[in-house]
């Protein structure tokens, strides 16, 4: 099957029909985006929301991204947010997706991560990721991480491992994750290189690729985790997870115009950096080869009505040779991105 070339659905013929994709799990990603004139409490009340919207409709599992320094973005501790919207949901599983762990010690993320785990048995799942999730200026001066870190990448993973195991399993004789000894939390790489894919195949993981950002190594990466991936005693088989945006309403032109809206709302924050800016100079950026590469990143996205959404994630999964999916769904407010879940959960049957 040819790879998607178009952001629209509609626009994009796939060979497939009907259920044939096999309807594989859907999860979704909750940045806590913060909403213009929106308060951080309120991002949160409403994160608890979507969780529960995601859990009524039968959603897999939700996931939530470190990120530092970006005013838009609420989600700096996933370990909070787990812990606050695990006590009002029951069943769905809940993610980070993921801790950029050299920017902390193993040590404390298997006791963060082990300590949900106790609270939330059965429902944690932990994403490990090695880039900052901020600039670099807060990276050094205010995180005070070292640039270097991520060269620890690989160790920093088998450590959390030891920590999470048995006791004797620990990396440093004599000190215990406690919580986190023996809770075994499940580790996925997340990436969105070769790097990941060739860790996560070495240590025998789950691999999750971030092309709702980042698409240009997709069928790449997961190709050659599938292919060189080695049996652990934590997965038997390769996993792999794909991310794609979806924006789904009752007709194309709706659900394009909100996908235009927003890829303008992404390069105003991104190439303008908070600026205020007329809508003429927007239009500009929108149109510059900066504009258009900070768009290109939304290239996997799945814009349409229900039949059209539908079509490309089966192409989309077999492009990506998924055995599963991971929704970040776009909307230029929260009431659309409601709407674009009920339609996702409509269309995929969940």
């Amino acid at each position: 099957m040819s790879k998607p070339e178009s952001t629209s659905a509609a626009a994009n013929p796939t060979t497939t029909s009907g259920d044939s994709a096999h309807n594989i799990p859907l999860s979704l990603i909750d940045f806590c985006t913060m909403y213009p004139g929106e308060s951080t409490a309120a991002t949160m009340r409403r994160s608890v929301d979507f969780a529960r919207s995601a859990e009524k409709l039968g959603f897999s599992r939700i996931w939530y991204a470190e990120h530092h320094n970006m005013p838009q973005i609420a989600s700096s501790v996933p370990s909070l947010i787990m812990a606050h919207v695990g006590a009002h949901t029951e069943t769905i599983r809940l993610g980070a997706g993921g801790v950029m762990l050299p920017n902390h010690a193993p040590y404390s993320i298997a006791e963060q991560y082990g300590t949900l785990a106790e609270m939330y048995p059965g429902r944690i799942d932990l994403g490990l990721g090695r880039a900052p999730g901020t600039d670099m200026h807060t990276l050094g001066r205010a995180l005070r991480r070292d640039p270097r870190a991520a060269e620890n990448f690989p160790d920093d993973v088998r450590q959390l491992q030891g920590y999470l195991g048995a006791p004797e399993d620990s990396p440093v004789p004599g000190v215990v994750a406690i919580p986190g000894r023996n809770t075994h939390v499940p580790l996925y790489i997340l990436g969105s290189s070769l790097f990941g894919a060739s860790l996560a195949a070495k240590y025998g993981l789950p691999y999750a690729f971030a092309s709702h950002f980042a698409p240009q190594h997709l069928e790449n990466a997961t190709r050659y985790y599938r292919e060189n991936f080695q049996p652990s005693e934590y997965l038997a088989e390769p996993y792999v997870i794909a991310a794609v945006n979806v924006v789904a309403d009752e007709t194309t032109e709706r659900a394009q115009a909100q996908f235009e809206e927003v890829a303008r709302k992404r390069v105003r924050m991104f190439a303008a950096r908070g600026a205020k800016i007329t809508d003429t100079q927007l239009d500009d950026l929108v149109n510059s080869p900066q504009g258009q590469q900070i768009i290109s990143m939304l290239h996997y996205t799945a814009v349409g009505t229900e039949d059209e959404v539908r079509a490309y994630l089966q192409e989309f999964a077999a492009t990506a040779s998924a055995d599963e999916l991971m929704v970040s769904l776009q909307g230029p407010s929260y009431e659309h991105t409601a709407a674009s879940m009920q339609h996702l959960a409509n269309t995929w049957k969940l």
